[in-house]
């Protein structure tokens, strides 16, 4: 039986921690202490098969690559396939990097929802990428399940989030021991078709979207918690609460202002109090 690995390797909001022109603790902290989040991703590994498989494209992908090729002895080994959530900046533009003025790879298989798909043929510099075959993309739908090798299964699950370009998707991951569900952005628990209490107690791992960690959190930065498309930090923990001892239940895709990227805060206290966790860049997982 082969081991497979989920390397977390974004934790951070589509823009990063530190965050562009912005200089408030969270990250004038990044930029001097070292923690720095990048976007938002994650790497399936399988070590004993040498192969590895990408969750998103990040602009923070150059140096996400590396990480996993150095750790796992990949060097040179580029990735098997990318499979992506959706068209936000978070997490597509670094396909750039798979291009002629930089990787010149060649046929990676890129899986993604229709809408995404056509967007990507339809306007450069993305169409240039299946023009020259640096890329072949893929169509996915919604609880159509995919083997990605003998050890490692995938299932998209559709989802509601700002569908401005394309669909949006989270992903079943399943490997020889343990079941991850990967949901990193998403607009209102309410809103979607499943109940997530439902979905996290199929899970042996969720990786779910944190976003921002209150209402109030929001409401500081000027914004109508209405008009922004997240479940805050502290509703879903309400929500999982009874299963937070049969779960391990995660949260990542921090937005620079949220108290978690400072590990030693009250709220980064409570959450691990209350038995959930909070994503590190570089945190493992084995399924």
């Amino acid at each position: 039986m082969s081991k497979v690995i989920v390397n977390i390797i974004g934790t951070a909001q589509d823009a990063g921690v530190p965050h562009p022109n912005c200089f408030c603790h969270n990250c004038m902290s990044a930029m001097h202490n070292g923690t720095r989040r990048n976007a938002a991703s994650i790497a399936i590994i399988e070590p004993d098969r040498k192969q590895w498989y990408l969750v998103d494209a990040t602009p923070d992908m150059r140096e996400q690559m590396a990480n996993v090729q150095m750790k796992y002895h990949l060097q040179g080994q580029i990735m098997n396939s990318i499979w992506l959530t959706h068209a936000h900046i978070g997490h597509y533009p670094g396909l750039m990097f798979l291009g002629r003025e930089a990787v010149g790879a060649k046929g990676i298989p890129v899986f993604c929802g229709d809408n995404m798909k056509q967007m990507l043929e339809a306007n450069a510099p993305w169409s240039q990428l299946v023009e020259l075959n640096n890329i072949q993309l893929n169509s996915i739908g919604h609880e159509r399940r995919e083997q990605l090798s003998p050890s490692v299964r995938i299932t998209p699950i559709e989802v509601p989030h700002r569908n401005e370009l394309s669909e949006t998707f989270g992903f079943w991951i399943e490997g020889p021991t343990r079941k991850l569900l990967y949901i990193p952005d998403i607009d209102r628990w309410d809103e979607w078709d499943r109940d997530i209490y439902d979905m996290a107690k199929e899970a042996d791992i969720c990786l779910l979207d944190g976003t921002f960690h209150s209402i109030e959190e929001i409401e500081r930065m000027g914004r109508n918690y209405k008009e922004i498309p997240h479940p805050v930090m502290t509703e879903t923990m309400d929500r999982l609460q009874d299963l937070a001892e049969h779960t391990e239940i995660y949260f990542t895709h921090f937005n620079h202002t949220n108290p978690v990227n400072d590990q030693v805060s009250a709220f980064t206290q409570l959450v691990q109090n209350r038995g959930f966790y909070i994503a590190e860049d570089g945190m493992e997982l084995k399924i």
